[in-house]
């Protein structure tokens, strides 16, 4: 396999996936690490848009609900095709079926959507693979400039690799919760979330089982969440309430603004250290380039 068509592994870290989904060309969203699934947390991250579960992969067994490989016009699910692409299919798999005022996917996504909806998942996930923005944005973000490169596992390397991670992704669909595994030939429907209802209380039992499994095993997992950029929302959140609240002597009013503005300056924290990690990467490229 010539070098430009090898993807190499990324870390499952909240930072690099926003990092992705930002050289993808996506604006408006930003992954957060998950340490619980309790209600203040989740609430505190709203809009949440979906979730990715990483853990050390296992080999799927029969889905115990309806995996869909029909009629999936209207639901984006790519299946993987090439060994350690597993985090772009995770993160696409949600990007391409969220519709948010907060999140523009951007020209290049909007493109690879509207010209694979029409194929089945195998033949989107190769529209995906062959996909150079795609492509390049993830392995710029991988591990291939720093250590030694472990494969992901695929369809054709079952455990051969008790160290190998997979990525799950779930999410709201036009009213039903939808797990996808990109190693399987669709989406697991897990029912409906009805109107009023918050997906999370939907798939937090599904999620808190898995998390129960791997604890009892003493085995690592991640929980990542896709959520609205959280500068953006704070900087909304502190515009309403300065506009809402103008010419109140309101000592609460004052704390909150002061706690917007506090949590806006992490977030631009943040920021930074995404801007230093790029450059580290860029700066790594061209020695190994020059090397």
């Amino acid at each position: 396999m010539a070098a430009e068509d090898i993807w190499y592994t990324v870390e499952g870290d909240p930072g690099i996936f926003t990092l992705i989904v930002e050289l993808l060309g996506v604006r408006g969203a930003q992954f957060e690490e998950l340490w619980t699934l309790n209600n203040g947390v989740l609430e505190n991250l709203r809009p949440v848009h979906g979730l990715i579960f990483l853990s050390k992969y296992v080999q799927a067994g029969e889905a115990s609900n309806p995996v869909l490989t029909d009629d999936l016009e209207d639901i984006y699910f790519a299946k993987q095709v090439a060994e350690n692409a597993c985090a772009a299919h995770a993160i696409l798999n949600i990007l391409l079926n969220c519709v948010h005022p907060d999140i523009d996917i951007g020209e290049d996504l909007t493109e690879l959507k509207e010209s694979s909806m029409v194929l089945n998942p195998y033949m989107r996930g190769v529209a995906l693979t062959n996909s150079e923005t795609v492509k390049n944005a993830h392995n710029f973000m991988s591990t291939q400039y720093e250590v030694d490169i472990e494969p992901e596992p695929n369809a054709n390397m079952l455990n051969k690799d008790d160290d190998s991670y997979h990525y799950i992704s779930y999410m709201e669909i036009n009213g039903r919760l939808y797990e996808m595994d990109s190693f399987r030939e669709g989406p697991i429907d897990h029912g409906p979330v009805y109107a009023g209802q918050n997906w999370l209380n939907v798939v937090r039992p599904i999620i808190q089982a898995k998390m129960n499994i791997f604890v009892a095993q003493n085995s690592e997992f991640k929980l990542m969440a896709l959520v609205s950029d959280r500068k953006m929302v704070y900087e909304r959140k502190l515009n309403h309430l300065t506009n809402d609240t103008h010419g109140a002597d309101n000592e609460e009013v004052y704390y909150d603004a002061l706690n917007l503005l506090m949590l806006i300056e992490l977030e631009e924290g943040k920021k930074q250290n995404n801007l230093l990690e790029l450059a580290f990467r860029l700066h790594r490229q061209e020695e190994v380039l020059e090397f």
